[in-house]
């Protein structure tokens, strides 16, 4: 799904303007970015955390001559880490199957 989609289904589950839904998509990545940038967190409560890590600077080795060694800088990256509510929903714990689940089969006892 892409921001375009994204502002679709929200406008659809708010019943709001298509417009309305992608300013608020849009604030909503802006808002998230800024925040990162600052070195805050965004949490959202049983969704995740949005947070910036820095990765260390590390040796590596140059792809065009694989003799040479370089360094590879630090870099602040995002780091997206999943609440209970999405990781329940994900092993459909919470969230209803589409379909019944299969029956398990028993397993025999090891002798």
């Amino acid at each position: 799904m892409n921001k375009a989609e994204l502002a679709l289904k929200i406008s659809e589950k708010l019943n709001i303007a298509k417009k309305q839904a992608e300013d608020f998509v849009e604030a909503f990545d802006d808002i998230v970015t800024n925040t990162l940038v600052n070195d805050g967190e965004v949490t959202i409560a049983g969704f995740g955390t949005f947070s910036a890590r820095v990765r260390r600077g590390r040796a590596g080795v140059n792809p065009q001559n694989p003799t040479e060694k370089i360094q590879i800088p630090s870099v602040k990256v995002p780091k997206f880490k999943a609440g209970k509510s999405l990781k329940d929903a994900l092993k459909g714990k919470t969230a209803k199957p589409a379909t019944a689940p299969a029956p398990e089969t028993p397993v025999a006892p090891a002798i």
